[in-house]
């Protein structure tokens, strides 16, 4: 998003916070009906032109979304849209990106009450790992032909009873809605948001053999030290490292692995 979208979004995000903080609004409800007005701006193009209309008084549009919502969702997810049509953004789809995010983070945010984000965190990595690494699942996840229902009865079939009532949420709405995202894309955005609730970073460790208790302790310390915000660890384990660990961060990659090291000195000896 650009400066203007940005902003709006910071200030919808800081309203959203406001409202989920009190006990009398079901985060849960909220993420659903502003799933539904994604829905609804992702479908009608007309529309969000409208609502991003800069030539348009900011009220006048707030309005219009009063309108049209009355009756469909709580008068607490009217007004937090409302407030989102009267501030200027970049573009119209910037829009529907933001509400689709306040979605999300409602959702984050009923699991944060209950105390298991930290579950949300781990199952969406380890979902994301299976799905990218069988390729019949993540076909079946993606495939345009299937109906939205379809794909949210494998959800439901792969993650119910075995997983956080948020993670299963959040997953069916990524596979059925991915508004042409990939399936990595999505995942990834998701831990990131789920990440932020607590103001850290995530880290995916990759190591030849699962590391211990201790392991991940110093090395969740030492990853905190050095970036100065608490870390999250993802992790995977995968073989072919050989030794040592891959740890990436963001777009940074810290690589102690012995399998990198060995491709490396093969790389230095061709040349």
């Amino acid at each position: 998003m650009n400066g203007a979208s940005r902003e709006a979004l910071a200030a919808a995000r800081e309203r959203l916070d406001a409202l989920t903080d009190s006990t009398s609004v079901d985060a849960a409800q909220l993420a659903d009906e502003l799933a539904a007005v994604t829905a609804l701006l992702d479908r009608e193009a007309s529309l969000r032109r409208v609502l991003t209309d800069p030539a348009q008084p900011g009220e006048a549009k707030a309005e219009l979304a009063q309108r049209l919502l009355d009756g469909q969702v709580s008068g607490a997810t009217a007004d937090l849209v409302a407030g989102m049509v009267r501030t200027r953004w970049s573009q119209p789809r910037d829009l529907v990106d933001a509400v689709e995010e306040l979605a999300n983070i409602a959702d984050l945010t009923a699991a944060e009450k209950a105390n298991g984000l930290d579950d949300v965190e781990d199952e969406l990595f380890r979902f994301g790992r299976i799905a990218t690494s069988n390729t019949e699942l993540r076909s079946a996840l993606t495939d345009r032909a299937a109906t939205a229902s379809a794909k949210g009865e494998l959800v439901r079939r792969l993650l119910g009873g075995r997983a956080h009532v948020t993670t299963e949420r959040l997953v069916t709405r990524l596979v059925t809605a991915p508004r042409g995202r990939s399936l990595e894309a999505g995942i990834e955005s998701l831990s990131k948001l789920a990440a932020a609730r607590r103001d850290r970073l995530v880290a995916v460790v990759t190591s030849a053999v699962p590391l211990s208790d201790t392991q991940k302790r110093r090395l969740g310390a030492a990853l905190a030290k050095v970036y100065g915000r608490p870390m999250h660890l993802n992790l995977d384990v995968d073989p072919a490292v050989l030794g040592g660990m891959r740890v990436q961060v963001g777009d940074e990659v810290i690589n102690g692995s012995v399998g990198d090291r060995l491709e490396d000195a093969a790389r230095r000896m061709a040349s």
